[in-house]
């Protein structure tokens, strides 16, 4: 056929003959259009205004044909002088004449073209009046596929337009029948239906003179079809506008009651919640009323118990009352009683320790004459000559507080310390150095011979060496130290202060300790000396020696910590004796050397900054001693090593690498053993009548005299020959020992 029938929506097709029996059109017009149409297509199949049969989509897909019940008839009209033009009009909604009118004016415009006999103005003129005839006014010439598949919209409404096919009965031509539907706001259509008659698309009049008389006919009923459409279209459209307000207020009542409904039910369900909630509120009330009611009941209970309960406190009360009162009594009674025995004892104590005080006072004093009866007492004159009437020359050291003058007393070289006679200080601590010296004996601590009082002068055994200062400066060019004197010069320090820090009952704190105060013998033996300054501190009191205002002593050398706290301890000693040995070791100044060996340890540069005077330092031991001398020169005295425990046991095996034996042991722990220096170095015994060599040394005098008589002139340790055989007394030795005998019985 050529026709878009998958576009159409509806079709309606027209047939000329048709039994009861038949259910579904057999031609194969009808089979091609149901076939090529989509199932969303309407198909009516009418015969004389009679429907046939309709056809529509099943659930699977399918197209069914279905028979109506009873044949459908439409009003039908006949106007004009031909019979043969038969139009039918279905419409939803209305049904009349305008219809009529419209399908006669359609036929009239069909004919008029089929004829020639509408000119194309006029044809122009009624489409333009009738919107439904617009379609019918294209040009003869392009036949009816200039309509097919054809559209149409007006407003204010949306149009379509549908096609359908007209068959008669076998070799019957198709014709076209148009409907024209205007779909609108409530959603009906309004559609038009004209049908032409059985043969071609148009059927002209029999005669000229017929078609001119429906002509005017048509004309006349026009005018009147116009003024019927506009009214029933203004009718129709207000109509429209009507059911669109009214589904407009439909539509808002409805949500207007959906809203109320949700509402309503929201309400509901908190009102639901509401119950629910002071349901359980009401058992908790319910609850808690007798939780109340039961602790009103046992409140009750407990009032009465407390009433009971209070008369007993009350005679409690009265009863402790009465039993306080008497232990009132009672307990000053005790504390009368107890403040009279604490009296008691407290005089009895102050009691004994006057009397041990006393004791002991009298026991210093007579050990103290018996140590200064011991000395030898030199007259101005014998000091005087000594010193060869105190000659400069002579004069070999000077102090804060005199000049030291080398001289010969009993063919004996010594040394002669004579203070200042204007200063007052120094005679405090002339006597407190005479005080100390002649309670203490140790080889490494200077031995005082004797004293002038009329000079003021100490006598001291002479070293030849002098100090350990002049040594280290080399000092009228004498030869350096090498690291072994040196490391024994370390080790002879460290006894020596072992033994001040040791002695019993009071501890030596030497205070001054440089290497100006270090004397050295013949044998490069190292003497503390110089102890003017010192102080005596009793071992009860380590914890706590006192505060000393006016410090004394080289400043480069003093316990930094005793110098911001003002507290001395023992501690103080180790600080000066590790500047000591760091200025041992690298033979710098003492200021600032502690920085500077800390900075070459850290940069591992230690052998940059040893002495090299001294020699090749082996590097280990060189490094043992710079750790050792920082450690006892650190800020906190608490951090300091202790001598004997610590320090000792790192340089007593270095002196013995150096092959020189140590002139001091450390005291055995067995109290019946004696020092070593009370051993006579010939005899091998406990010296009785100690005496003082040529050599410095101390022997016992029987057996030095022995070791002369046999023919010797060298001394028994140094193996030097003697300058003289003239012996002195050590009277402070023999002291010292008998002392210690004492002890011992």
């Amino acid at each position: 056929m050529g026709l878009p029938i998958w576009s159409w929506e509806q079709l309606q097709i027209s047939i000329k003959h048709y039994s009861k029996k038949m259910r579904e059109p057999k031609s194969k017009k009808a089979i091609y259009v149901a076939r090529e149409a989509q199932l969303s297509c309407h198909i009516s199949f009418v015969c004389k205004g009679d429907l046939i049969c309709t056809s529509g989509a099943s659930l699977d897909g399918t197209r069914v044909w279905m028979t109506p019940p009873s044949p459908i008839s439409s009003p039908s009209t006949s106007s004009g002088p031909s019979n043969r033009l038969n139009t039918r009009s279905v419409s939803l909604g209305q049904v009349g004449t305008p219809n009529r009118l419209k399908n006669s004016v359609l036929d009239f415009l069909i004919r008029s073209k089929s004829e020639g006999v509408a000119t194309r103005m006029e044809v122009d003129t009624i489409s333009n009046l009738l919107p439904e005839t617009r379609a019918l006014a294209m040009p003869v010439e392009g036949s009816v596929d200039h309509c097919r598949g054809m559209s149409m919209s007006n407003s204010p409404g949306s149009m379509s337009s549908t096609w359908s096919t007209i068959e008669g009965g076998v070799g019957s031509s198709p014709s076209i029948s148009m409907e024209r539907g205007i779909d609108c706001e409530d959603g009906s259509l309004l559609s038009l239906v004209s049908e032409s008659e059985e043969h071609g698309y148009f059927t002209p009049p029999s005669d000229e003179q017929e078609g001119h008389i429906a002509d005017q006919q048509v004309y006349e009923q026009l005018t009147q079809a116009m003024a019927e459409a506009e009214i029933s279209r203004q009718a129709a459209v207000e109509e429209l506008i009507k059911r669109h307000k009214a589904e407009t207020d439909a539509i808002n009542a409805i949500l207007k009651a959906k809203a109320s409904e949700s509402l309503y039910a929201d309400q509901m369900k908190q009102r639901k919640d509401v119950e629910e909630l002071l349901a359980r509120q009401t058992q908790e009330l319910d609850k808690v009323k007798k939780q109340h009611e039961a602790a009103l009941e046992e409140l009750q209970r407990a009032r009465e118990q407390q009433s009971v309960l209070e008369m007993q406190v009350a005679n409690s009360h009265r009863s402790a009352k009465e039993l306080q009162d008497k232990y009132l009594e009672a307990q000053e009674l005790l504390k009368r009683l107890q403040r009279e025995h604490d009296k008691l004892q407290q005089e009895r104590d102050e009691a004994i320790r006057e009397a041990e005080e006393l004791q002991q006072w009298n026991e210093e004093v007579s050990m103290s004459l018996n140590r200064l009866s011991d000395l030898s007492k030199f007259s101005f004159s014998e000091i005087e000559k000594a010193t060869n009437g105190f000659d400069l020359s002579l004069k070999i050291g000077e102090g804060g507080f005199g000049k030291v003058y080398k001289g010969i007393l009993h063919h004996t070289p010594v040394a002669i310390k004579v203070l200042h006679p204007q200063s007052l200080q120094g005679q405090s601590e002339f006597q407190q150095e005479v005080d100390v010296l002649s309670r203490i004996r140790h080889p490494n601590v200077v031995t005082l011979i004797g004293t002038c009082t009329e000079a003021r002068s100490l006598v001291y055994e002479y070293l030849p060496n002098g100090s350990l200062e002049d040594r280290l400066v080399c000092k009228d060019n004498t030869s350096p130290l090498s690291w072994q004197t040196r490391t024994c010069i370390i080790t002879d320090v460290c006894s020596a202060l072992i033994f001040l820090h040791s002695n019993k009952p009071q501890v030596v704190v030497h205070r001054d300790l440089k290497p100006a105060n270090i004397l050295l013998d013949a044998n490069y033996v190292s003497k503390l000396g110089d102890f003017g300054i010192c102080r005596l501190i009793s071992q009860n009191s380590m914890t706590s020696y006192g505060c000393i205002t006016d410090p004394k002593g080289t400043l480069l050398y003093m316990d930094p910590e005793f110098l911001s706290t003002g507290v001395l301890t023992e501690k103080s000693d180790v600080y000066s004796f590790g500047i000591i040995i760091l200025r041992l070791l690298t033979g710098k100044s003492a200021l600032g050397i502690v920085k500077e060996v800390q900075l070459a340890l850290e940069a591992e540069n230690l052998l940059g900054i040893l002495d090299e005077l001294a020699g090749d330092w082996p590097f280990v031991q060189a490094k043992q001693l710079a750790h050792l001398g920082l450690r006892c020169c650190e800020i906190n005295g608490e951090s300091r090593p202790d001598l004997e425990t610590e320090v000792w046991k790192i340089l007593e095996p270095m002196r013995t690498s150096t092959g020189y034996l140590s002139s001091y042991q450390l005291p055995s722990k067995d109290p019946c053993r004696a020092p070593p220096y009370f051993i006579c170095p010939i005899f091998m015994e406990i010296m009785l009548d100690p005496h003082v060599a040529a050599d410095g040394f101390t022997y016992e005098a029987e057996a030095f005299r022995g070791w002369l008589a046999n023919g010797h002139e060298t001394s028994p340790r140094t193996n030097d020959r003697l300058a003289h055989k003239e012996l002195i007394p050590n009277r402070a030795l023999k002291c010292a020992i008998q002392e210690w005998l004492h002890q011992q019985q």
